[in-house]
């Protein structure tokens, strides 16, 4: 039986039992289905469908109880068909672009608030990776004199991409000079992808040459990462609920929050064909992750398709509020893609 192939009837009951168990974490018996939301249908008729809905594999029945809770397939049934164009409120929007037109135009902050939104709205763990630059272009350095013969060169690419590394020098340079380095470089390279800066790599000046190659070795570094850094939040709002204060398995999957590799392998393979603002949903591990096998993730790209491009989402128990983290993913995915887009546009 496929999807589409529910009653009116039995749709409503799985939609109330999968909300029920999303806010109770309690199996949901046909008693308080009929009470609590006042339906004009006889407890046996909705034993009846409840059993229809195990049958089909959408609910199952803990042993210790005579009530059901959704499984991975009722979920999944819950998210393609009931709530495909679910949005936040317009004043939960307005609350959260005020809070990014507010802050500094600063892509550390936009990150570490974007993270901070997504982990309150959802009361899940955030996670949102740095705008990757698909192709990196120069936008400015900055060399700052720091002790003898040490050279702090901060580089910023296109899109807000920051790579900073201490250099050593083979004697010491003041300030001025590095001061004028950095000015020459800058007028000369702004905007140019790493192709171009190649082929200018013969400069008259020896420290404009070893600057050059640096910044050429730099960038093409930052071509080959498959994402920057990852601003994560909300931890503590899931280690209280019941499924990861019970459960070790549960738990485990908080480990790839402290495995950097495993979380940006993660969120490369599950948004490399996806668009711009498109939205993935992952229920129990889609089969593929044993770690995430008690959990979903609400994922989404964000950036400038070609240019710079990130991905942020959320990871909760797999009876998360996908009502509200859904919408919530989808909105701040948009309003990042807008500002890296603005960050562009204005180089």
């Amino acid at each position: 039986m496929t999807m589409t192939n529910l009653t009116e009837r039995q749709k409503t009951l799985l939609l109330l039992i999968i909300r029920d168990y999303i806010d109770t974490a309690q199996p949901v018996g046909s008693k308080r289905l009929a009470e609590h939301y006042h339906l004009d249908l006889s407890s046996a008729t909705i034993r009846n469908e409840m059993g229809f809905l195990t049958e089909l594999g959408y609910l199952r029945q803990p042993h210790t109880s005579a009530g059901r809770v959704p499984t991975e397939e009722g979920y999944r049934y819950f998210v393609s068909e009931m709530m495909p164009n679910a949005e936040l409120p317009e004043t939960v929007q307005h609350t959260i672009s005020h809070q990014f037109h507010q802050s500094r135009p600063d892509m550390d902050q936009w990150m570490t608030l974007a993270a901070s939104i997504l982990a309150n709205q959802s009361q899940g763990v955030s996670m949102v990776t740095a705008p990757h630059v698909e192709q990196a272009k120069y936008k400015h350095v900055e060399l700052i004199s720091t002790q003898g013969r040490q050279v702090l060169m901060v580089l910023v690419m296109a899109g807000g991409e920051v790579s900073q590394q201490i250099l050593t020098l083979a004697e010491p340079v003041a300030q001025e000079r590095l001061s004028q380095t950095a000015s020459r470089l800058n007028a000369l390279l702004a905007g140019l992808a790493v192709d171009s800066i190649s082929s200018l790599t013969n400069r008259p000046d020896a420290l404009d040459q070893d600057i050059l190659l640096l910044i050429l070795q730099d960038m093409r570094g930052a071509a080959s990462r498959i994402s920057g850094e990852i601003y994560t939040d909300g931890l503590t709002n899931v280690l209280g609920k019941p499924e990861f204060a019970e459960s070790d398995e549960a738990r485990r999957a908080l480990k790839i929050f402290e495995e950097r590799s495993t979380l940006k392998d993660l969120l490369a393979r599950t948004t490399v064909n996806s668009n711009i603002g498109g939205l993935q949903v992952l229920i129990g591990g889609e089969g593929e992750w044993e770690e995430l096998r008690q959990c979903s993730m609400v994922i989404a790209r964000y950036g400038v398709p070609g240019m710079a491009t990130g991905t942020l989402g959320v990871l909760g128990p797999m009876r998360m509020s996908y009502a509200r983290t859904i919408p919530t993913v989808r909105y701040v995915a948009g309003l990042l893609s807008d500002l890296v887009n603005d960050t562009i546009s204005s180089e």
